[in-house]
């Protein structure tokens, strides 16, 4: 049996031991500690933001962003169907309503039905956009950068213009992606919206083991999200809360680790970069990232009618595979939330293989995961 190669894992090659002894050694472990400063100020250099907010995941930068951009219980939040649960869980934790939207052929949201939608089936009521069906204020669009591709933010910034609704970005797939033409050429994903969201769960370009970021160019935002994140802490000696907050601080020791994997953010996503054109140039089509952007890669769809026989064969030559997430707008909690059009999801959902993709990878163990690939694919033309 050939050895077992995962799908994304994380690459702790750099100086991650170190400076978690450092920091158990100065006894900062907890949500206190140099190593989450400097953190917060190195993603806010790398992306060019005036500060940064690190909490304790990626799902927990997202609900303190929907309620610090003002989204209230009755609420709708527009939220794409493609896209891991944990983007659309925080909509219900602030007692709002999820709208399901289609992806375009990027598997990012679709702005033309998007568009389409605000059109058609919302007015504008004393300058809020409102649901005509059920009366609701819509309130925010979550806008997924999916796998490291970037959204159509040059037309959903439009629409916000338009209708005013705050944009919150997750960009917890697309920690390095940037723009590289147009209106917001040199922008980093979830630096364009009103907050966005950045995760660093183990499986993604960078990791703290939990743990995620909230960036902005809005640093009122960001300080009322450190403010809740911090249990709402007016008073540190008295213990005087004047608003109800909750323990989303990142800890110390995983900043530590944290700040080594920035330091080796651009080698993964060269890394990254160099593995997927390597899938290509041994024949296996991979689906593609926008051109006029930077992606980083992160993760690696392949296309095929027998997405479960793939999945099945890969795992029996110890290669570990996934289909793309489960739409949510047909998932138990949300079968009865408004949806649009949805169209395009489902043939992703039906066609998509995601194979491994970690930095960990090499030449070797590429060329290894295509060889099977086409092996499968042959035995199906016979």
């Amino acid at each position: 049996m050939s050895k077992f190669i995962p799908l994304s894992v994380p690459n702790l090659k750099g100086n991650e031991k170190k400076y978690v002894d450092d920091a158990i050694t100065q006894e900062w472990v907890s949500t206190g500690g140099a190593y989450i400063n400097r953190m917060e100020k190195m993603m806010a250099e790398y992306v060019h933001t005036p500060d940064a907010v690190a909490c304790q995941s990626g799902t927990a930068a997202l609900h303190l962003s929907l309620i610090c951009c003002g989204v209230k219980a009755g609420d709708e939040v527009i939220v794409p169907t493609l896209t891991f649960v944990a983007a659309v869980n925080p909509v219900r934790y602030v007692n709002a309503e999820p709208v399901f939207m289609d992806c375009d052929d990027t598997l990012c949201m679709d702005m033309d039905k998007l568009e389409r939608f605000c059109a058609e089936e919302c007015e504008m009521r004393d300058g809020k956009l409102i649901d005509k069906v059920n009366g609701k204020h819509i309130s925010a669009v979550i806008v997924v950068h999916v796998f490291g591709n970037i959204a159509n933010m040059e037309k959903l910034m439009e629409l916000k213009s338009r209708y005013g609704f705050k944009i919150i970005e997750d960009a917890t797939e697309a920690v390095g992606s940037y723009i590289k033409s147009g209106v917001f050429i040199g922008k980093f994903a979830g630096t364009i919206g009103d907050m966005g969201a950045l995760s660093f769960n183990g499986n993604k370009i960078i990791t703290t083991g939990g743990g995620g970021m909230l960036i902005s160019e809005n640093t009122g935002l960001l300080e009322k999200a450190r403010y809740l994140s911090t249990q709402a802490k007016d008073d540190a000696v008295y213990f005087k809360h004047n608003e109800v907050g909750y323990n989303y601080r990142m800890t110390n020791l995983q900043a530590a680790v944290g700040v080594a994997q920035l330091e080796q953010l651009e080698d993964f996503i060269s890394i990254k970069h160099a593995n997927y054109n390597t899938y290509v140039e041994n024949g296996i089509p991979l689906y593609p990232f926008r051109a006029d952007t930077r992606s980083n890669y992160w993760f690696y769809s392949y296309l095929t009618e027998k997405r479960d026989e793939l999945i099945t064969y890969l795992g029996a030559n110890n290669v570990q595979s996934r289909p793309i997430w489960h739409l949510i707008h047909a998932l138990p909690p949300f079968i009865h939330s408004r949806n649009y059009c949805i169209e395009n999801a489902q043939y992703f959902w039906e066609h998509v293989v995601n194979i491994p993709c970690s930095t960990n990878l090499n030449k070797d163990d590429v060329i290894h995961v295509s060889n099977l690939i086409h092996e499968f694919e042959k035995r199906g033309e016979k």
